[in-house]
């Protein structure tokens, strides 16, 4: 399989998806009847009244991960699973952000800022720093802030459903990666 065509689809598809959804979603709540201006609104106000619940478990987790951070456990986490990542073709560099992403939005996003600065926005690793940016979620994060916000105690299986996503969204990130750029 090769990049030849796929690139240049994937291009295509991506670039008309944010006009199409623009466009497409007010339409179909006008289709509906819906009153756009007032439902925004309402909704903005309950963001707001999250936002309000949610701070202080979110300062909680930025304080765990800040500690996580500096204590060094990452690096030793990612030195740790180096064998690893080289098996199934990521490089150890990008390892970091990687570990990181479930964990923090903005820690992961200043690793992969960092990867890019070194390695250039076009290397194969600022490419794939990004796709796995995008690729996964802020699982730890959003289980310790939205339910603990929210009076959730017991996840049940969402902590491994989320981890196990994000485990295949790094995968398939680098298969894509691989595909595209390598």
């Amino acid at each position: 399989m090769t990049a030849d065509w796929l690139r240049p689809a994937l291009d295509t598809f991506s670039y008309s998806m944010v006009p199409f959804l623009f466009v497409a979603i007010p339409l179909f709540a006008v289709a509906r009847k819906v009153k756009l201006y007032e439902e925004f609104i309402e909704g903005a106000k309950g963001g707001f009244d999250v936002a309000l619940r949610i701070i202080p478990y979110l300062v909680a987790i930025l304080v765990a991960i800040g500690m996580f951070r500096a204590s060094g456990a990452l690096d030793l986490l990612a030195s740790l699973l180096r064998p690893v990542t080289e098996a199934v073709g990521m490089p150890p560099e990008v390892l970091p952000a990687a570990l990181m992403r479930p964990l923090s939005g903005s820690g992961s996003l200043g690793i992969v800022t960092e990867l890019i600065k070194v390695h250039g926005p076009d290397s194969f690793i600022g490419r794939l720093a990004s796709t796995m940016y995008g690729s996964t979620e802020t699982t730890l994060y959003v289980l310790a802030v939205y339910f603990g916000a929210v009076g959730i105690r017991r996840t049940r299986h969402a902590l491994a459903a989320g981890l196990l996503a994000d485990m295949a969204g790094l995968l398939t990130a680098v298969w894509i990666c691989r595909v595209m750029f390598g």
